[in-house]
């Protein structure tokens, strides 16, 4: 299984997507507090490993933190390889959690005010791009005989 997206955890630890981004959230922590389980065999130890538990809180007491959400991501992907169960339901819970709007991502250009003359370029993540162009011209103004203003001809 991949690893949980750092951008999801610190999104719906931050609250974002509203109601559904708090349901997924409370969803993660309800799956975090589950037991461990190791296979069908209940008599099997418990792995010295996170439950994931410890990271949840912290990143919940600080969404911007990208170690916290490093830490639980990683947790995360740990139990779900030690944990048939788990991962099944991290997986199902993951697939909910991804139609949560968070705006990872999200571009907003914004072009505004009088008339742009040239290329513009709107988008995001941009590198190893090169215009060659000749420079936009502004259009000369003229009046209805085609005259500049001033008396000039074109």
């Amino acid at each position: 299984m991949d690893p949980v997206s750092l951008g999801l955890l610190a999104a719906l630890a931050g609250g974002a997507g509203g109601e559904l981004g708090r349901e997924a959230w409370a969803g993660l922590a309800a799956l975090v507090r589950r037991p461990f389980r190791r296979g069908d065999d209940s008599t099997a130890p418990v792995p010295a490993v996170s439950s994931g538990e410890t990271e949840l809180v912290r990143l919940a007491r600080d969404p911007g933190d990208q170690s916290g959400a490093h830490a639980l991501s990683t947790a995360l992907a740990v139990r779900a390889a030690l944990d048939s169960d788990f991962h099944t339901a991290l997986v199902a819970w993951l697939r909910q959690a991804e139609a949560v709007r968070t705006d990872e991502g999200a571009v907003h250009n914004t072009i505004s005010g009088g008339t742009q003359y040239g290329p513009v370029l709107q988008g995001r993540d941009f590198s190893g791009l090169t215009f060659a162009s000749a420079s936009a011209q502004r259009p000369r103004r003229t009046d209805r005989d085609g005259e500049e203003p001033g008396g000039t001809t074109q």
